[in-house]
């Protein structure tokens, strides 16, 4: 018997009914040989920090940087029953054999060999790596059934990745939060992404327009413009010059032939931004949508980062083009062509080739999909016409004039060939929010003159114009911008570059928005990436090192040095534990952050150490001067051995005349109560109780 473990139970329904295990079991699938469970998504994840020591349930700076020696994972509350039938089912005697069925990718590796572990199972272990969910996928790779050993260093990678992530999360959140005293999230990835989003909106507001004029002249069936120019008086000067001279006479004429290559095919990310263009969709919505259209057969793995397919797929592409085109309503009497080398780079497809549709949009009713899964197949679908599709043709004519001794240019641009624009001008017509049209490909052929030629000027206009300002992020251009973030600094034969994966990069977008970050603001047809102030102010006091992208990049370019064996695992989370170490005893509060972060909270007293205003959080009462530590714990064990709770009425009292009067305490040694007087003692690093008592009216009762 062999037991097959998917990643969701949809998908293990799937693998079920190919290989024959029909039979349905508590919590799996059995028959033909075989066992199929599943796990719920992540069962376990690494343990939270209080779970190796106790005292790590309040943050406090001198608890940090945490630094497990031996890392421990804890599975969720909610999953706890899976986790047991998996177990048991790998102890099982009657199993010989585990597959690991999970999603084809770092993460599924992860989820896993994480549960392979905690269960103690010792038993060979095997891979099913498929990028599709057909039936015939499916079979070939049951057939094809790879060691487990082959994607140990992908194993290796997810280990460093999720525990690099903890490292970073647990002790910079920590660090910082305790020090500006209010809850900061950092990241490995989060913060750099959003340092991208601050300084564009630091660019932006920095930017000064500048004014530019362009004389633009008239000529019978044409117009022709002449150089930018900063001062309105010279522009001036020049239109009257050209409307004192009358004519203009053309000096040359020069017409090329060129062509535009046909898009790639679609990874995640491209994918994820042209969603976000066209459609408005968010980069998690649009991994959603995927996701389920590949649970369904209709596409094939979202989670790449690949834009080619490999060369085994050639010979039944033509078939897919042929099943494509007819899926598409508008593209209905447009010539379709296949040129399968524009799409097959076997060089340039790593774990899994691009996004495509499967063969099963033959027979699935596509008008039955939620919208959202629908618009997303035809994107997919449209793209991969449009890839093996002939080239956009053109002529580009630029005829260069003078009048009144000044340079003009006009341009032109004939259409020869529509080619693979043809299908997304199509595509664009279905659009109810159409997107702003390209320039370029609405600039209009220009009528037939000749070298020496004059023409008659018009009336000569003067066109006003600034300089823009950059753009605000946008879902399209952010996801952009990660791919692409220190990219220039990194070798040039870097397979990874930028900010996190495209696996990864939705939940990054959408933990800065949760977090209170990040807002989504509509500005006419798009939705911008907005930081708030809670976000300038975190960049504005966290190190170069948590912000640069460069740091990021290099991280992500060794994982994947671990996953090909080239660099060992400690080395990495060594590096993390040291920039960290350094991190929490060299860095210091930024000066005035009081104005960075503004409390909002009633002060119940001044602070004995400096000064400064004590206010009452969800942990205790906390001074609100990031340089000072000053702090009374709610759960002071002082306090909860007398079984009564440090109020905030007691502590006001305590930091207006630094003692409070308690009745009713409660004595560990008799289990009798007493009446005292607490009084604080703070030594400037350490704070101290101590009681008295009045012995003139008994005290102790």
């Amino acid at each position: 018997m062999r037991l097959v473990i998917a990643e969701k139970p949809s998908v293990a329904q799937a693998l079920s009914v190919v290989i024959g295990a029909k039979q349905k079991k508590d919590g799996y699938l059995e028959g033909n040989g075989w066992r199929v469970s599943w796990c719920i998504g992540h069962l376990a994840g690494l343990s939270s920090a209080e779970s190796y020591d106790p005292k790590y349930a309040k943050w406090r700076y001198e608890d940090l940087p945490i630094l497990p020696k031996h890392w421990q994972y804890t599975v969720g509350s909610d999953k706890k029953k899976q986790f047991e039938t998996l177990k048991k089912l790998m102890a099982d005697p009657e199993v010989t054999e585990v597959v690991n069925a999970c999603d084809a990718g770092r993460e599924g590796e992860a989820i896993f060999r994480t549960v392979y572990t905690l269960a103690g199972c010792q038993k060979p272990m095997k891979r099913l790596w498929i990028s599709s969910m057909e039936e015939e996928a499916i079979r070939a790779g049951f057939q094809n059934l790879r060691p487990g050993s082959d994607y140990d260093g992908l194993h290796q990678a997810a280990l460093c990745r999720s525990k690099a992530d903890w490292l970073v999360g647990i002790n910079a959140t920590r660090l910082f939060s305790v020090l500006y005293h209010r809850t900061l999230n950092v990241g490995r990835v989060l913060s750099p992404t959003l340092a991208l989003i601050v300084q564009r909106e630091a660019e932006i507001a920095a930017f000064q327009p500048e004014p530019f004029y362009t004389v633009v002249l008239g000529l019978s069936d044409f117009t022709a413009s002449g150089e930018k120019m900063k001062n309105k008086t010279e522009a001036q000067a020049l239109q009257e010059a050209c409307l004192a001279a009358g004519s203009a006479t053309i000096q040359s004429v020069e017409r090329k032939e060129k062509s535009e290559k046909p898009p790639a095919l679609y990874d995640l990310t491209t994918l994820q931004r042209e969603a976000n263009r066209l459609l408005g969709y968010t980069a998690q919505q649009t991994l959603d949508y995927l996701q389920n259209l590949y649970e369904k057969k209709l596409c094939t793995y979202p989670r790449t980062d690949s834009r080619y397919l490999t060369s085994d797929m050639a010979q039944q592409l033509p078939v897919l083009i042929n099943l494509a085109a007819n899926a598409l309503p508008y593209t209905k009497g447009a010539v379709i062509r296949c040129d399968a080398g524009q799409v097959i780079n076997d060089k340039k497809v790593t774990d899994h080739h691009a996004v495509i549709p499967t063969q099963s949009i033959r027979t699935a009713d596509l008008s039955a999909l939620p919208v959202g899964e629908r618009a997303i197949l035809e994107l997919v679908t449209l793209r991969l016409l449009c890839a093996v599709a002939q080239p956009y043709e053109y002529a580009e004519t630029t005829v260069s004039l003078d009048c009144a001794g000044h340079p003009f240019t006009a341009k032109g641009r004939a259409v020869l060939n529509p080619g693979w624009k043809e299908l997304g001008r199509r595509y664009r017509d279905t659009l109810k929010n159409k997107p702003e049209a390209d320039q370029d490909s609405e600039a209009k052929a220009l009528p037939l003159v000749s070298e020496g030629q004059p023409f008659e000027v018009m009336v000569p206009g003067i066109k006003e114009g600034k300089t823009s300002p950059p753009r605000h992020f946008t879902e399209d251009t952010l996801l952009s911008a990660m791919e692409t973030a220190g990219a220039k600094d990194m070798p040039d034969d870097a397979e990874r570059k930028g900010l996190g994966t495209p696996a990864t990069r939705a939940a990054i977008l959408e933990k800065l928005v949760s977090a209170g970050f990040v807002e989504r603001k509509k500005s006419k047809k798009t939705v911008q990436l907005m930081p708030t102030q809670a976000a300038v102010s975190l960049i504005t006091v966290l190190p170069e090192q948590l912000q640069s992208p460069l740091l990021t990049a290099e991280w992500e370019y060794k994982l994947k040095e671990i996953e090909r064996g080239e660099l060992a695992p400690e080395a990495f989370l060594d590096g993390i534990s040291d920039m960290l170490k350094e991190l929490v005893s060299t860095y210091e509060v930024v000066e005035g952050a009081q104005v960075l972060f503004p409390s909002e909270r009633e002060s119940i007293g001044r602070c004995p150490r400096c000064g400064g205003d004590v206010t009452e959080r969800k942990q205790g009462f906390f001074c609100e001067n990031p340089k000072c530590r000053f702090a009374l714990w709610k759960d002071s064990k002082f306090f909860s051995a007398k079984k009564k709770q440090l109020t905030k009425a007691v502590a006001a009292e305590l930091l207006g005349k630094g003692k409070v009067p308690l009745k009713g305490c409660y004595s560990e040694k008799t289990g009798k109560t007493y009446d005292t007087v607490v009084v604080l003692e703070d030594d400037g690093q350490r704070i101290n109780f101590r009681l008295e008592f009045d012995h003139q009216k008994g005290g102790r009762r």
